[in-house]
This record gives structure tokens, sequence and C-alpha cells, in this order.
């Protein structure tokens, strides 16, 4: 997961970018409720914004954890859900939600939340540790912070 970023100076990039990021933390914050309200304080296209919104990110480290948001496609078996999350406790993260639906066509999607702080192994082994338990058809990575 982490052989698809890099680490950049922010000095040798299009302002935009940190554009991108003021408006979020307007829009975080409160002080505006609105996208287009936010882009036009910062002075950005709200098509600017939305291509990368999900894309740009700066460091956090006021929290002290790391958190990841995983879905996971999985048969509807018994013990396929605890043997995922035996698999995830093993690898040293913690949930921290579950939200699954109801299982149509033998099928159920189940989005977790989880504190990978203390992970013993990347979120990328950890996704593949995942796509090997007997039941899950896939693994996406939403989000990680």
């Amino acid at each position: 997961m982490l052989d698809n970023y890099l680490i950049i100076h922010k000095s040798v990039l299009p302002d935009y970018y940190e554009k991108v990021l003021d408006a979020r933390r307007l829009l975080e914050s409160g002080q505006v409720r609105e996208v287009s309200e936010a882009v036009r304080r910062v002075g950005i296209s709200r098509s600017t914004y939305y291509k990368y919104k999900d894309y740009v990110f700066e460091p956090s480290d006021a929290s002290g954890s790391r958190k990841a948001v995983l879905e996971l496609m999985l048969d509807h078996q018994p013990g396929v859900l605890s043997a995922v999350l035996s698999r995830i406790f093993g690898a040293g993260a913690s949930i921290l939600t579950i939200t699954q639906s109801l299982p149509v066509l033998g099928k159920a999607s189940v989005t977790l939340s989880i504190d990978v702080n203390a992970m013993s192994r990347s979120i990328s082994a950890l996704q593949q540790a995942l796509e090997k338990v007997e039941g899950v058809e896939s693994v996406r990575l939403l989000a990680i912070e």
C-alpha cells in the first residue's frame, strides 16, 4: 500500500494541493458548510477540490494512533467474520467499528475501521493475509490516516 505514495516537500508542488487541504480544514472545522463556499474562500475550483480531495493528505501526529478503513466482501458462512477478526487481532490491530450489510446472494459487505498503530506488519501484508482467509472474496483499503 505504501509503495503508492511519495513524500514530497510542498514547495515543489503546485499551490492548489495545499488549497485543497485548506478547503478540507474549513469544512471539517465547521467554519463553512458547503464545498462551494470552502473553495471560493481558498481560491480553487470545485472540480479541483473533488479531483484531489481523496489523494492529498498531510501528516498527522496529533492523535498518536493510525486508523484504516477496510471494506471486505465475505461469503455468508458461519465463522468467516470471526476468522477475519482473528487475523486482524493476530496482526496487532484493534477493531474500532464493524458495519455489516445484510447478505445478498450469499455475500455480505463488511466495513471495518481499525487502529493499526501497534500492527506488526504493513497494511498491504494485512490485506494479503485477509484475502487468504477462506470465505473472503475481496479486501479493499478505503482510507488510512
